[in-house]
C-alpha cells in the first residue's frame, strides 16, 4: 500500500513539473512575433528548449576561446530573474559579421541564446571578437533581453578591458553612462578566458522596439 501511494505521489509530481514546463515554453512561444523576416533575432533560436547555457557556432576551432558567466537580476539587484531570454551576437575574430541567410532573411553566424532557470544565472561559450573592419569600433558583444510579458530590449554592449582602443576617455564616458560591469575583465583558466558579466534588467537599456 505505502509503494502504491508512493507511486501515486511520484506520478503526480512528475506530471505537475512536466505541466510547468510546458506551460513557460508555450509562454514564450506564444510571445514570438509571426514576421519571420522583421522580427527581432532574439526568437529565430531553433531549440525546441532553451536553458541557460549556449556555445557559439564555431567555438572549437577559435584561438582565443572565452567563457562568459554572469547572473541576471531583477531591477532591485537582489532576485535572480528566472525565464530570461539573453541573445548575443558578434563580429569574428577578424572584426567581420560574417553573414547568413534562412528563409531570405540574413543573420550574424556567430551568436548564442540562452533561458535562464531560477537562479538566474548563464554561461556563454564563445570567443574574443576582432575589431570592427570598418572604423575605429571596440571589440565587443552586442546582446538583447527578453523579459517574460514584456518587449525585447538591446543593453549595453560586453566590451573587454584590455582592448587597446578602449583609452581613457572612452573608459570616462563609460562610466557616465553607467559601467555596470559590462567591461570584461579577462582571466586564463584551462585554456580559455573567463569573464563575469551580471546584468540588472531594466539598468542597461539601449534601444527599445
Amino acid at each position: 500500500m505505502k509503494n502504491l501511494i508512493l507511486l501515486l505521489c511520484l506520478v503526480c509530481f512528475t506530471c505537475f513539473s512536466n505541466t510547468v514546463i510546458a506551460q513557460e515554453s508555450a509562454s514564450i512561444a506564444e510571445e514570438k512575433p509571426e514576421n519571420f523576416k522583421k522580427r527581432s533575432p532574439i526568437y529565430d533560436y531553433s531549440e525546441q528548449k532553451l536553458n541557460n547555457v549556449d556555445t557559439i557556432p564555431d567555438f572549437v576551432s577559435k584561438r582565443n576561446k572565452l567563457k562568459i558567466v554572469g547572473t541576471i537580476y531583477e531591477s532591485d539587484g537582489v532576485t535572480p530573474a528566472k525565464n530570461v531570454l539573453l541573445f548575443i551576437h558578434q563580429a569574428d575574430e577578424n572584426g567581420d559579421f560574417e553573414l547568413k541567410r534562412h528563409n531570405k532573411k540574413r543573420y550574424v553566424h556567430h551568436r548564442g541564446w540562452i533561458k535562464t532557470d531560477a537562479d538566474g544565472r548563464y554561461t556563454f561559450y564563445t570567443f574574443i571578437p576582432g575589431k570592427y573592419i570598418y572604423g575605429n569600433e571596440l571589440k565587443q558583444i552586442l546582446p538583447i533581453v527578453k523579459e517574460p510579458g514584456k518587449p525585447e530590449y538591446k543593453i549595453e554592449s560586453f566590451l573587454f578591458n584590455n582592448d587597446p582602443l578602449l583609452n581613457t576617455s572612452r573608459r570616462t564616458r563609460i562610466k557616465v553612462d553607467k559601467e555596470s560591469d559590462r567591461v570584461l575583465k579577462l582571466d586564463k583558466k584551462e585554456g580559455l578566458f573567463v569573464a563575469k558579466r551580471d546584468i540588472i534588467l531594466g539598468k542597461e537599456i539601449v534601444e527599445s522596439y
